[in-house]
């Protein structure tokens, strides 16, 4: 289980960092699709295909030509699809936000998704807190509200303050959706009526996935997205060739965090998904800074500094429990989930 957790975390750093970039290259550099950018983030939901084929391919050498294809039930492929429709609205809520704010301010505002996460996940999945992961909570939720003063100054050359500060909503937006997207996904972990393995979290991921591009496909059909792509290729300030280059490390880059962030809510929790996306976020500021020369108000300082504080004062707090019940409880084990492929 700390073999999973430790590669989920890895896999959802790459995709944590590395989708908000890839995605505002985009958007500098003549990418004007907010549909498309939507469609993009899980577009690459066949890739799952890859670990689902490779353990097929195992059980059936041990097992024989009775080796289970698919795992998932139909209640579990109901209530994937449902979260899958959400992520779907959460991705367009996203990519619009980005359309229209620095890499920076977003991933600033994307912060009090954990607030919204803690608030769910004690309602959906009995999350219990400590008196540090209150302040945690607390600190992660006001430091992005910081940004809030003064935005005018962040806002992109030539954009108006009426779709400045629409994006600004909409990026509240969609850290509040993918905040009850979190726990709706733990929750389908609990109440799942089989076996959770790691291979059926990577089914689920699949079909959730699949329904999310279902729905920004949609999008992209009304909005004549498709037709436009070639013309867009054409325009793109770095070449027709990097601009699909673009497109497909998006979709790759995208689809590491969606699987890391249901690998980690597998092997911890959903509130422990959110802190990582949230604890990155220094990483994606820097990176910001370095790769797109955007600016670092004061505003920004603040929000970092609050947004620091509670990242140390929850792992301080999860590090204090957990020493509390190994000294009450030497000798209990930790219940083994069912790993086996």
């Amino acid at each position: 289980m700390r073999f999973l957790l430790i590669f989920n975390s890895v896999v959802l750093t790459v995709g944590n960092c590395g989708g908000p970039l890839i995605m505002r290259l985009y958007f500098i550099h003549g990418g004007k699709r907010v549909w498309l950018s939507s469609w993009l983030e899980t577009a690459g939901w066949p890739i799952n295909f890859i670990p689902l084929i490779i353990t097929y391919l195992h059980r059936r050498s041990r097992q024989g030509p009775g080796a289970k294809l698919f795992f998932m039930r139909p209640p579990v492929f109901l209530a994937a699809a449902v979260i899958g429709a959400l992520t779907g609205v959460d991705d367009y809520l996203y990519s619009y936000g980005m359309a229209r704010l620095p890499v920076s301010t977003s991933s600033l505002i994307i912060a009090s998704q954990l607030g919204f996460t803690a608030l769910f996940a004690y309602f959906l999945v009995k999350q219990k807190f400590t008196a540090y992961s209150i302040n945690a909570v607390v600190l992660l939720t006001i430091g992005p509200g910081v940004l809030a003063l003064h935005t005018s100054s962040d806002r992109p050359k030539g954009e108006s303050n009426l779709a400045y500060y629409l994006g600004f909503v909409m990026t509240i937006g969609a850290a509040l959706l993918y905040g009850l997207i979190l726990p709706m996904v733990e929750m389908i972990y609990k109440r799942a009526k089989q076996p959770i393995t790691y291979t059926l979290v990577i089914e689920i991921q699949l079909v959730m996935c699949f329904f999310a591009t279902v729905v920004c496909t949609i999008g992209m059909l009304i909005n004549n997205d498709f037709q436009a792509i070639p013309k867009e290729a054409r325009n793109f300030d770095l070449g027709e060739t990097t601009y699909y280059v673009v497109l497909v490390c998006s979709a790759i880059i995208w689809q590491c965090f969606f699987l890391g962030a249901i690998g980690v809510i597998f092997s911890a929790s959903s509130l422990l998904s959110a802190i990582i996306i949230a604890v990155l976020l220094p990483v994606i500021e820097i990176l910001a800074v370095i790769f797109y020369s955007e600016k670092f108000q004061a505003e920004k300082g603040v929000s970092l500094v609050l947004s620091l504080w509670g990242f140390v004062s929850y792992f301080y707090g999860e590090t204090k429990q957990s020493k509390k019940i190994q000294n009450q409880n030497p000798e209990t084990q930790m219940p083994q989930i069912n790993n086996a492929p």
